[in-house]
């Protein structure tokens, strides 16, 4: 069982290999995906939708992240964890930057963490890779800064904007990241950035040409009731599912069909008690 590293994902990029990354929460999940062997587990922010319940990103908190990423690293062995570095862990002083990266490396057992944004947090990126940490960039739709950005939508589409990214791409590698989340932006700017880098793009909702793919896992399995994008697949639906069983667990025990002789015990010696 080979541990996947920065190293191992960088030299899939130069075999032209690609690499599949996938969100998880909980340890039998990261479990699952492990066995399954998946490269890359994300501890995402998306944690807020799809678990806790939160209308967006921006209520996870740095311990929100660190409880969950701890479960999945006791799941995880071969994979890459890495965490979502949460709304405002990173914008108050390199110091709170590279405290809270730590705090996730220490306390939540992730293997590195993400970022979202360019050159305007270059320097808290600089700090957290001298403090020995990992980093993953995130550009393109960047859910921290919906408010800023007024909703979710696919970034990059004009010229000026696409070459905005692709100056904040080359940076983020300059400054020595590993790879990058590209979201939401069209497929020719996503082709342009991944040609002209050396590290890993991954995509979502960037088209195949990126150097890999993520996706949020309750979207891939049907089990988030919410928003599905356009750029999903839905490989399965768990929801509907486990709606159904759920459904004929309560008309079983209604009816006394559950539990039956098989679901019971017995002991011989309490026959007599009346």
């Amino acid at each position: 069982m080979k541990k996947v590293t920065t190293t191992v994902l960088k030299k899939m990029k130069r075999e032209n290999e690609k690499i599949s990354m996938l969100t998880a929460y909980d340890c039998p999940t990261a479990k699952i995906m492990d066995d399954a062997e998946v490269d890359v587990i994300l501890v995402g922010d998306s944690l807020g939708m799809v678990v806790l319940g939160y209308n967006d990103t921006i209520k996870v908190t740095v311990e929100d992240i660190i409880h969950h990423t701890s479960a999945v690293s006791r799941g995880a062995k071969r994979c890459m964890i890495v965490a979502d570095m949460p709304f405002l862990s990173y914008h108050q002083g390199k110091y709170n930057s590279v405290k809270n990266a730590g705090r996730l490396i220490q306390e939540g057992n992730a293997n590195a963490v993400k970022l979202e944004g360019g050159v305007e947090i270059i320097e808290d990126i600089k700090a957290i890779i001298n403090a020995g940490i990992p980093v993953m960039g995130h550009l393109g739709l960047t859910p921290q800064s919906v408010n800023k950005i007024g909703g979710y939508y696919i970034q990059g589409k004009s010229v000026e904007e696409a070459e905005k990214i692709i100056a904040d791409a080359v940076a983020l590698e300059k400054a020595g990241v590993f790879s990058i989340v590209l979201e939401c932006v069209p497929c020719e700017l996503s082709k342009a950035i991944t040609d002209r880098l050396s590290i890993p793009t991954i995509g979502i909702g960037a088209g195949k040409c990126c150097d890999g793919q993520v996706l949020v896992t309750n979207d891939l399995l049907g089990s988030y009731q919410g928003h599905i994008p356009k750029f999903v697949k839905q490989y399965e639906n768990i929801g509907e599912k486990t709606k159904n069983a759920v459904e004929e667990y309560i008309k079983e025990v209604k009816n006394g069909q559950f539990p039956e002789e098989c679901h019971e015990f017995h002991s011989k010696e309490l026959e007599k008690i009346e």
